[in-house]
């Protein structure tokens, strides 16, 4: 069973090379779902943009796994008169990595190239502690005035992408942008491409959820959640590898990028579902990690576990290093055992099954 094939990591740099930001999902939605045509029996479309494909449809029993689409980015808010452009987030970008990034801005006409400028350090004193901050930071278009930026066909409301790619660094760990939480939508679709390729029967109809819009509340899946209606949900996301330089386990928790998915305890996460994927792990030897939540998972596990009058919910997370950064990065073997382990556990699940705890 290839977990993960040659053509998966084509499709894969193809899918996170492409800009997919927040609102503005659909040509990321498009490449998505032709990947996975071949592996479901039908696909759909909500009015905001979030994508399904059906295996097995209309069995009455229904079972979603699901990861997001969208990207952090942001928007030009502010043209000045000398044609400096300010901007606003959208989602949780960061805005100390900003100052010196080169940027595309998605116009009707096409991508107009920029970079985030700023101040030279021998121009900067000590006492003037400038730091970057949402406020201060801004794009160069290299243009000379604003009317020639607004000649650019940039306003108001364009949203602006980094340009950085997908690389596979020592062989071990894939980088980029976006592998937040795109690479949640690559492992839900690699677990179609495994049920097709082994003539997997299911004995329920399984959703294939590439939501839109997680980075600002998780609106995607609250709206889907209400469209499908499922019995079940398995949500895939990120999740900090606390193991690098800089970071408190004490508070954030102890997961480390190559020692498997980790599993969430949280007050949405259904305790019964839990604990078959924690057994399923087991059985096929899958090293899995964990941590808690204190209120909320802060992922779209939350969405589908508090709609339609309570659904049995779960969250299997990539260890992840540098979360919203332009260097995210994932260890490849933790992505095929997110994929395995979402698999296997889809196996165990029955027709009409009862996850109530008494």
């Amino acid at each position: 069973m290839s977990l993960i094939t040659a053509d998966s990591e084509k499709f894969l740099k193809t899918y996170l090379d492409n800009a997919s930001p927040t609102g503005f999902e659909a040509p990321g939605q498009k490449l998505w779902l032709n990947y996975i045509d071949p592996y479901i029996d039908e696909w759909h479309l909500d009015n905001y943009g979030t994508a399904y494909g059906i295996i097995n449809p209309g069995t009455g029993y229904k079972v979603v796994i699901e990861g997001h689409a969208d990207e952090i980015s942001w928007f030009v808010n502010f043209i000045t008169d000398e044609g400096f452009i300010h901007v606003i987030r959208n989602g949780g970008s960061d805005h100390q990595i900003a100052p010196s990034k080169r940027v595309n801005i998605h116009t009707k006409k096409g991508i107009v190239k920029g970079v985030f400028g700023w101040p030279a350090i021998h121009t900067r004193t000590a006492e003037s502690k400038l730091t970057p901050k949402a406020g201060n930071i801004f794009i160069d278009v290299g243009a000379k005035d604003k009317k020639e930026v607004e000649k650019m066909n940039i306003h108001v409301g364009c949203v602006i992408t980094y340009e950085d790619e997908f690389m596979t660094l020592n062989d071990r760990y894939y980088v980029g942008r976006a592998l937040d939480n795109r690479m949640g939508g690559f492992c839900i679709a690699e677990v179609a491409r495994l049920i097709k390729e082994n003539n997997v029967k299911l004995p329920y109809s399984l959703y294939v959820v590439n939501s839109v819009q997680e980075e600002i509340g998780l609106r995607g899946a609250q709206m889907i959640a209400d469209t499908i209606q499922p019995n079940v949900a398995i949500v895939t996301d990120v999740t900090h590898d606390s193991n690098t330089p800089l970071v408190e386990k004490k508070r954030i928790g102890d997961v480390k990028c190559g020692d498997g998915p980790s599993v969430t305890y949280a007050p949405a996460v259904h305790n019964k579902l839990l604990e078959m994927i924690i057994d399923t792990a087991k059985e096929n030897k899958i090293s899995v990690q964990r941590e808690a939540a204190s209120r909320s998972t802060g992922t779209d596990t939350d969405a589908f576990a508090y709609s339609n009058g309570g659904v049995p919910s779960a969250l299997i997370s990539l260890p992840l290093r540098y979360m919203h950064t332009t260097v995210e990065m994932a260890h490849k073997s933790d992505v095929k055992n997110v994929i395995k382990l979402i698999y296997e556990t889809l196996l165990k699940i029955e027709h009409g099954q009862s996850f109530k705890y008494f």
